[in-house]
């Protein structure tokens, strides 16, 4: 069975986001079958689910920012751990030939997935929804002011 797979839970009611998710949930899958082969191809996949773990932290990232939460807020926080670990797990697999490293992460990765996506990216989701955000445009109907920065994930289960 598959450490991900893409369940009407994972949704959020915002395209944008929920079509990277399911990229993701896809990407992960690719590692995910490459286990047991050529470390090559594994980690040439586990690669391409780095460069759009990057690109999807960074426009979630950017959607917080433009919509009114702190720059040291949590949820942002869990991204660049995120990415720390992709960063390190690749490092140890290639230089120090831990190849059983890429297959302990990625039901790790998984779980935190699912619970990030239910949580933070929830509320990220809806919060936008809340103050008429346009992600093509970048501008909201109702800004948050400075003061009411949200430093949280926009969750109450941070």
């Amino acid at each position: 069975m598959a450490y991900l797979v893409w369940t009407p839970e994972l949704e959020n009611q915002h395209p944008q986001m929920d079509q990277t998710h399911r990229e993701f949930v896809e990407l992960m899958g690719q590692v995910e079958a490459a286990l047991g082969g050529e470390q090559a191809q594994l980690l040439q996949r586990f690669d391409a689910l780095h460069e759009h773990t990057v690109a999807h932290f960074e426009q979630e990232d950017r959607w917080m920012a433009d919509t009114g939460f702190a720059p040291d807020n949590c949820h942002s926080s869990q991204h660049r751990q995120v990415l720390d670990l992709l960063k390190e797990v690749r490092r140890l697999v290639v230089d120090e030939n831990q190849q059983d490293l890429i297959g302990r992460l990625l039901p790790e990765l998984a779980t935190w997935f699912e619970q990030h996506a239910q949580a933070a990216d929830s509320a990220l989701a809806f919060h936008m929804s809340q103050v008429g955000y346009d992600a093509a445009t970048r501008r909201s109907e109702r800004p948050v002011e400075a003061e009411e920065a949200i430093s949280g994930c926009g969750s109450s289960s941070c």
